[in-house]
């Protein structure tokens, strides 16, 4: 399927692309798990911000991600330069309209899946400390039951080796990307006697998905948010109860 995006297109293919091909050595397994059109959610495991970069050069369609509004609305020379660059790489704005951040990102996505196109998105809501997968939130969930659209599992290997936290130039280090098999979100409410509508069920398809992607990924499932897993890192306090490694 062509990219909708010239700029996307020359990112992939002129700009960066093959030079992460040459560095860092990708492989893909499981691409034909990707639909070849329509709407879909590739929710990933999210081990290094290169992952925004080593997955999309490896999947046969353009994805779009949801980001800050901000950097769609800076002003000056630099905002107009930001806001191109996002837009370029497939990045959609946070509907700011939406009383809140939850609902925005909810309409985004919408207004993604509706246009027929691959709607990207990191349940984990930020990148793993150490390389396990953490506690899922839910928004990706609500945006399944909302839509209805297949989730496909998508698994990072190695792009935290390649792209550690604080890092910014790529090490070269083998990169690799696993797609598990599409799941219908209505399908498995209505198999487990769920209503779609109930902000239970998108708590419980989201810890069904986690272990399943946890399972994709081959590591252990910790059945925390990573964001409290950092800040009591940060804090000098390690590992909160239950997430030590480990365990």
């Amino acid at each position: 399927m062509a990219m909708k995006n010239r700029w996307y297109w020359a990112f992939k293919h002129i700009l960066f692309g093959p030079a992460l091909r040459i560095w860092n050595r990708p492989w893909i397994e499981g691409v034909d798990n990707i639909p070849e059109s329509g709407p879909a959610i590739l929710a990933s495991s999210h081990q290094s911000v290169m992952d925004s970069f080593y997955f999309p050069l490896l999947c046969p369609r353009q994805i779009k991600f949801i980001a800050k509004s901000e950097y769609f609305n800076s002003p000056g020379l630099v905002g107009r330069l930001q806001k191109w660059f996002f837009t370029s790489v497939g990045q959609v704005p946070i509907d700011r309209s939406a009383k809140s951040s939850a609902a925005g990102m909810l309409n985004s996505a919408r207004q993604i899946l509706n246009e027929g196109d691959l709607f990207g998105i990191y349940p984990e809501g930020t990148r793993s400390p150490d390389g396990r997968i953490y506690r899922g939130r839910t928004g990706m969930a609500r945006v399944a039951m909302d839509s209805g659209a297949d989730v496909v599992p998508i698994a990072m290997f190695n792009s935290r080796k390649a792209n550690p936290i604080g890092t910014w130039i790529p090490r070269p280090v083998r990169v690799g990307t696993r797609v598990g098999k599409p799941i219908n979100p209505h399908q498995w409410a209505h198999e487990q006697g769920l209503d779609v509508a109930d902000h239970e069920t998108a708590r419980k398809f989201t810890d069904f998905f986690m272990l399943r992607l946890a399972e994709l990924a081959e590591q252990p499932y910790v059945d925390v948010y990573a964001s409290e897993v950092k800040e009591s890192l940060k804090q000098g306090l390690g590992y909160p109860k239950g997430a030590e490694p480990n365990k």
